[in-house]
Order: C-alpha cells, then sequence, then structure tokens
C-alpha cells in the first residue's frame, strides 16, 4: 500500500523539478533574422543578440507561434526586441522558447 502511494508522489516530485529547471527569463536585444542578417541558420528565424559579460551572445528562438508571428517584425532589419520565455542549449547554440516577444519603444 505505502508502495502504491510514493510512486505516484515521486512522479509529481520528479515533474515539479522538471518545471523548475525551465525558469523563465527576459532578454532585451538586437531582435533580428538568423538567416537573412546574421547568416547563422539556412532557413529564416527570429534571433536575439544581447551583451553578455562584455561580449555579443546570439539565442536562437525556437520555432513556436510565437516567434513565428513576430517574424515580420524583424526579418527585414534589426529591432530591440524584449522576449521573456525559457532558454536551452540545442547543438551547441543558445536558444529560448519565447512566451512573448515585442519590441521595444525608444
Amino acid at each position: 500500500m505505502k508502495k502504491f502511494l510514493l510512486a505516484p508522489l515521486a512522479a509529481a516530485f520528479i515533474a515539479a523539478s522538471a518545471f523548475a529547471a525551465d525558469k523563465e527569463v527576459t532578454l532585451t536585444g538586437a531582435g533580428q533574422c538568423a538567416k537573412c542578417s546574421l547568416k547563422q541558420t539556412d532557413a529564416c528565424q527570429n534571433a536575439v543578440v544581447v551583451k553578455e559579460a562584455g561580449k555579443d551572445t546570439t539565442y536562437l528562438m525556437a520555432q513556436n507561434d510565437v516567434a513565428k508571428k513576430f517574424h515580420g517584425t524583424v526579418c527585414k532589419g534589426v529591432k530591440q526586441i524584449t522576449v521573456t520565455g525559457s532558454v536551452s542549449e540545442k547543438d551547441g547554440k543558445k536558444v529560448i522558447t519565447a512566451s512573448k516577444v515585442a519590441e521595444v519603444k525608444s
């Protein structure tokens, strides 16, 4: 009986730990197309270049609905943007899965 009750509790703890690892961050920097502007990808994809420790760091934006809707804003030119989402690394590149993207109004 104890094993029956502990299994769901352990699963819930593991799931909660996974969600904690996906903490959202907010990045502000130069939004642009990774293909057209940065020449880093074979297909159009949003990217944001931010200053970290005095160096430019590029975050590619994962191709989700939020990023796709915003792409027209940055494909033909560089815009200051703010991106909120969870950061991961894929193939040695930093990737942000955006939950929110907005152009910075000056």
